[in-house]
């Protein structure tokens, strides 16, 4: 009895032992951490290098974006930190859709211009620390890395491909030609990680709308039945959100996937028949579900955006003009190490390489893609790139520069509602992740192979393809800095909270650089006309910004010129007239601004004497 009591009191567990647990606890966490990390490692790495090649590519605008410009598109920079200074007032109580901080006193439709309200609030606390130029250029770079990482994985957990072909198909998606070419200031075209995820969600459903619980590619998951009701729900639900997230983040692209995913869902159905029609019962439901989850949150937003004040139906672009070359498919373009600034003769900008693959990449796709073609995922992927690249080509086949009088295959959508407002040349960024579908699973499927030729082979001859396009970094210059008057507050003497500046010259679509001024302030002031999306084309249309006032055409021609001219009383009657219509607190004049000694003449003869304020001459309104 001693013997056995004492063995019990020395085996069971006291109150003192309890720290003693504590600390193992406490000692065994870094192990799991580290275990983590060991069991992850080539996904953070993969994660890590991706985030390294987006930082070297956007270096040119760091170490202090606020004094940096992208050297191929400042207008559109402009542009877009002005939407993230808007976007960030959500933080400051304004939760329109309307902005009056532009257009003055009309305003701006904020759903009917790529204002990525979502990646403005999602980035607000940053603007409002450090300024919209700095999370402009977070946004270029964070957008590449993520849609690279977001593919990579979606390769990696959907495809179930190997990692080193997961990671170049990621890297193909984040970096492409086209990506990079989009990065000149066009975030709501860079914006890729919630596509992966909404294929994600589809393939869930497709799954869970299977009674025999089979997988998409065959391979049997789950015991025959109804499908897993459950999950075809949650998955509907989840889709019907991404897609609304979508909608704040980038249409165009959202649009553009769409488009896509329904040619190759024709294609792999015409691939797997008895496949096809034994999920789409479930799958029609479970798509019913995202469907009404996506009209009850985007209800209003998108009647706001088509049919809300100043709200535009139709695009404001010509699709004969934004048509993609044939012959720039196999060139490359002056953003990839083997460029050259030649190539820009092909296409509308350097915004807009989308179609620059080179003809190593596009022979190799097609070999690959011949080689598995057997695979309907492949198939799917092949027959959506090439009609997705018919699209771009537009309603007119161009080859070299010379429009031919063959229809491009986009003739058949020309002029359709919401259609119009997608440019053709960019169908050809929907091409980037099905050739990097089929890349992957041919590496995939070399390095899975025993014969060791094929293994080494076809991955180095990848390499040897995707070569010519790899990016190089994205050119910058140095901006012109604020004037003191606003960089200083000083623009609070004569303009109140949310009041109206008038700058001279007024901002435009070509010359937006006035913008800048509100976006330092995070839009605490407005000003009339300016750079936007607005319904002032004949007929109510979409047009590039507004028609100008008098005063406005004055201003704008003096500073053109240079020439002075002799104004009436009549003109100077509209000027009054036109400063009331705007609303307008302040005409300034900064120090630095083309041809501003004949402004300021021009300035004085409509509105009087100005008063020297900092580096510039106002004109307060009273």
């Amino acid at each position: 009895m001693t013997s056995s009591a004492t063995t019990a009191q020395e085996t069971s567990p006291g109150p003192a032992s309890q720290p003693q647990r504590d600390r193992a606890t406490d000692a065994s966490r870094p192990a799991r951490l580290t275990a983590v990390v060991r069991r992850h490692a080539s996904d953070i790495a993969t994660c890590l290098l991706y985030l390294l090649v987006a930082g070297w590519l956007t270096h040119q605008l760091w170490p202090d974006p606020a004094n940096r410009l992208l050297t191929f598109n400042p207008e559109d920079q402009t542009l877009y930190e002005w939407f993230l200074a808007s976007d960030a007032r959500v933080l400051l109580g304004d939760f329109s859709l309307l902005s009056d901080r532009l257009n003055a006193p009309d305003g701006v439709n904020l759903m009917a211009n790529t204002t990525v309200i979502a990646l403005g609030f999602l980035m607000a606390p940053v603007t409002l620390v450090f300024g919209a130029p700095v999370t402009f250029a977070l946004l270029v770079a964070g957008n590449l890395a993520a849609s690279a990482i977001a593919f990579y994985f979606l390769f990696v957990r959907v495809a179930g491909a190997h990692r080193l072909a997961a990671g170049v198909g990621g890297a193909f998606c984040g970096f492409a030609p086209g990506m990079v070419s989009q990065s000149n200031s066009h975030l709501h075209m860079t914006a890729l990680w919630l596509i992966p995820i909404m294929i994600w969600l589809l393939v869930r459903m497709m799954r869970a709308a299977d009674p025999s619980g089979s997988t998409p590619d065959g391979r049997i998951v789950g015991p025959a039945g109804r499908g897993d009701r459950r999950q075809l729900v949650t998955s509907g639900i989840w889709l019907g959100v991404v897609v609304a997230l979508q909608v704040f983040v980038g249409e165009e692209v959202l649009f553009l996937t769409a488009v896509t995913l329904i040619i190759m869902a024709v294609a792999y159905a015409a691939a797997r028949p008895r496949y096809a029609w034994r999920i789409l019962p479930n799958f029609v439901a479970g798509m019913l579900v995202a469907v009404c989850v996506g009209v009850v949150l985007l209800a209003y937003p998108l009647w706001f955006q088509f049919a809300g004040p100043q709200g535009v139906a139709d695009g404001v672009f010509d699709p004969g003009y934004f048509s993609a070359d044939l012959a720039s498919w196999p060139a490359i373009s002056e953003l990839s190490v083997a460029g050259s600034p030649s190539a820009a003769e092909l296409t509308t900008g350097p915004a807009e390489y989308n179609t620059f693959l080179g003809w190593p990449l596009l022979v190799a796709t097609l070999v690959c893609a011949g080689w598995l073609i057997r695979r309907p995922v492949v198939l799917a992927s092949a027959v959506g790139a090439l009609l997705m690249a018919g699209l771009s080509l537009g309603p007119r086949i161009v080859v070299a520069g010379t429009e031919t009088s063959v229809a491009g295959p986009y003739a058949l959508l020309d002029g359709m509602p919401v259609v119009d407002g997608a440019l053709p040349m960019r169908f050809a960024l929907a091409v980037i992740p099905l050739i990097a579908t089929i890349l992957v699973l041919a590496i995939d499927r070399a390095l899975r192979s025993r014969r060791r030729p094929v293994r080494v082979l076809v991955p180095a001859a990848m390499a040897i393809a995707l070569l010519p396009v790899v990016p190089a970094p994205l050119p910058g210059y140095d901006r012109d800095p604020l004037p003191e008057f606003i960089a200083g507050g000083h623009w609070r003497e004569c303009v109140p909270p949310g009041g109206v500046l008038v700058p001279v010259p007024l901002a435009t679509p070509g010359e937006p650089w006035p913008m800048a001024w509100a976006t330092s302030t995070t839009v605490a002031f407005g000003m009339p006309e300016g750079f936007f999306i607005g319904p002032y084309a004949p007929g109510g249309e979409a047009s590039m910004g507004t028609f100008k006032q008098p005063t406005s055409k004055i201003l704008a021609e003096v500073a053109r010129t240079g020439d002075v001219p002799e104004l009436t009383d009549d003109e100077r009657r509209r000027a009054r007239r036109d400063l009331a219509r705007w609303e307008a607190d302040c005409v300034v004049l900064v120090d630095g601004t083309p041809n501003g000694a004949q402004l300021r003449q021009t300035s004085e003869e409509l509105f009087g004497p100005g008063r020297r304020v900092a580096d510039a001459w106002i004109w307060p309104v009273s």
